[in-house]
């Protein structure tokens, strides 16, 4: 990869990001308590998670031993970054609880396209382009930005665990979670993933991991408010204070 295909993807991305969040505000992506049939063919979704995911764990990976870059810096934004996906490819869809549900082969496709693209310009920006050098762990920024994104991911993980927990192997309906940012958000996971990527690109000051996070709002706000209103059309005694994702707010 030169610096014109890395622009080129970068741009790609928030473009990409603007056609999600244009097309989710309307359609809602057909999983979990939105799937629906005429979507094609349908994979387990233990499965689709690593299938789709994994890619992420991989390029950046790639890009790393690739680049030769053997910075402090680089080593911890690798170690942040697989932190995440190693989760969400491994951990997150193995420990889902009730009947095998499918995820559309078209939307898991469509994940790895992102994934490789993002694990490409997020690699090629932190260790070939050396933004990862410039990391320095004493700097008051990089402090604050890594706060932001363990914070993020801290309730990323706690709010899993309550979804989780509503359920028992086997059971397949859907309860209201509280507790924890419940109290104030129906979707503090999605809010957690954001604030992660977020903390992320303070951390690294990165063009495209700021591209990344901007994504990552585009695909994921619209999904809570979808979630939102689902849950308000279902649960007729649902907590009538809770935002969709910001808390107070929306």
């Amino acid at each position: 990869m030169d610096h014109r295909d890395f622009v080129v993807l970068v741009a790609a991305q928030v473009v990409a990001g603007l056609g999600a969040l244009a097309a989710l505000l309307f359609v809602s992506a057909p999983y979990g308590k939105h799937a629906r049939p005429g979507w094609g063919p349908k994979l387990d979704s233990k499965a689709a998670w690593i299938i789709m995911e994994s890619p992420a764990v991989a390029t950046i990976a790639v890009m790393f031993i690739a680049s030769g870059d053997r910075s402090a810096g680089a080593f911890f934004a690798l170690g942040l970054w697989e932190l995440h996906y190693l989760y969400r490819s491994f951990v997150y869809g193995s420990l889902q609880r009730g009947a095998k549900p499918t995820f559309p082969l078209v939307l898991a496709a469509g994940a790895i396209v992102f994934n490789v693209n993002n694990g490409l310009i997020n690699g090629y920006d932190l260790f070939s382009r050396g933004r990862a050098d410039l990391i320095r762990l004493a700097d008051p920024a990089t402090a604050l930005g890594l706060a932001v994104f363990l914070g993020g991911f801290a309730l990323h993980l706690a709010s899993d665990a309550t979804i989780r927990a509503l359920r028992k192997d086997g059971e397949t309906g859907y309860r209201i979670p509280y507790g924890g940012m419940f109290r104030l958000v129906s979707n503090p996971n999605y809010l957690g993933e954001i604030v992660e990527w977020v903390g992320f690109a303070l951390l690294t000051g990165s063009v495209a991991a700021w591209a990344f996070a901007f994504f990552t709002f585009c695909n994921i706000f619209p999904r809570a408010l979808a979630n939102h209103r689902w849950y308000r059309e279902r649960f007729p005694d649902y907590p009538a204070e809770r935002k969709a994702i910001l808390p107070f707010l929306l």
